[in-house]
């Protein structure tokens, strides 16, 4: 089976995420590590479907342009399919919240007993649901996500935003 066939069979999807260099401060190690891995998750295992398009494989590009979220995406071939606009406002609270976490998680990781890792990356995943969620909603009648890829999407959003 060709890859375009085993593309087809996988309904909407991304191919590829590619992330604005622009938009991405030096960041720590531990934030590169997250968002490599939600890259390869990413296009390892979604569900990504453009509201008004046919199913079939995506390029998503994401930037933060003056404190907006753009997802431009464009088909496996490279053309323009649509650019969203979002502001990043009602992410604002929940990034900084996610960011508060992130660092009590790594610094624990380092210093902490394994129980208190454990409650702190509770607490990390239930604020990463919470953005996750807000991602969905901001979405929603533009682009179909599934849970999992509001996830790792909010984990790239979150390395994004760092910047600011």
């Amino acid at each position: 089976m060709s890859e375009a066939e085993v593309s087809e069979d996988r309904g909407a999807h991304l191919i590829d995420v590619v992330l604005d260099t622009a938009s991405i401060a030096r960041s720590t190690a531990d934030v590169e590590h997250d968002r490599a891995v939600a890259i390869y998750d990413l296009i390892e295992d979604n569900t990504f479907q453009p509201v008004g398009f046919p199913a079939g494989a995506y390029v998503l590009c994401i930037s933060v342009i003056e404190k907006k979220l753009i997802f431009q995406i464009q088909s496996a071939s490279g053309e323009e399919v649509v650019t969203h606009v979002l502001s990043l406002s009602p992410l604002r609270r929940i990034v900084k919240d996610y960011q508060m976490i992130c660092e009590s998680y790594y610094d624990a990781i380092r210093r902490s007993t394994p129980s208190q890792i454990e409650a702190i990356d509770m607490g990390r995943r239930g604020v990463h649901n919470e953005g996750a969620s807000i991602l969905q909603e901001r979405l929603e009648g533009k682009v179909e996500i599934d849970v999992r890829t509001a996830r790792r999407l909010f984990t790239l959003v979150y390395a994004l935003h760092w910047k600011g």
